[in-house]
């Protein structure tokens, strides 16, 4: 009797690995492989970002002590965008907006920060403080390029497992859409510009 369900498992087993490679189930693991890397790049650059800013309050403390509240609030961004860490398996809408607004959060303040370096016409000559500033401006950068792979190979995927007959087999086998990145809310909008 064992023998019997060996055998039969043997030829379901033989018969459905050619179907489900055919109906292209690897090929959606392999495009899902593909986001989870970069995801993870994205998290690598925006974690480099978070790493340089205590650098960079430490070397603007000596500059700019009464200027305590902006450098607080840098501080503080940071924390909150560090404290949210998302797995490639947690990329939902909603995760990926929480996400967001944390980053946006700490944008926000180093923006913040370096307009008030402009008053600080010591620090802005610091060495230390250029090659931070350096450092930061190559990591936003950084930040856009791996954004935009990230979209590009969620696109992929999702196009791909919404595409007949692969949305029976991608529904049978939990492959769900991802999230893109999406432009900061009134990205779409002319910055004023005052003289």
């Amino acid at each position: 009797m064992s023998n019997m369900k060996h055998l039969k498992f043997t030829i379901l087993a033989v018969l459905i690995v050619p179907l489900l490679s055919s109906c292209g189930y690897n090929r959606m693991v392999e495009l899902e492989e593909n986001i989870d890397a970069r995801w993870a790049q994205v998290e690598n650059v925006y974690q480099r970002r978070a790493d340089l800013i205590p650098n960079l309050v430490n070397t603007v403390k000596g500059y700019a002590e009464h200027e305590r509240e902006t450098l607080e609030s840098v501080v503080e961004a940071r924390s909150k965008a560090t404290s949210i860490n998302l797995s490639a398996d947690e990329l939902t809408e909603e995760n990926m907006q929480k996400f967001e607004k944390a980053q946006e959060g700490l944008s926000s303040s180093l923006s913040r920060l370096m307009m008030v370096m402009e008053r600080y016409p010591d620090l802005k000559a610091n060495q230390n403080f250029r090659d931070l500033q350096a450092q930061l401006e190559g990591t936003e950068n950084r930040i856009s390029v791996e954004r935009r792979k990230f979209n590009e190979a969620t696109r992929q995927y999702n196009t791909y497992i919404k595409q007949f007959p692969r949305n029976f087999i991608a529904g049978m086998f939990g492959f769900e859409s991802k999230p893109y990145f999406e432009s900061d809310e009134g990205a779409d909008e002319v910055p004023e510009v005052e003289f």
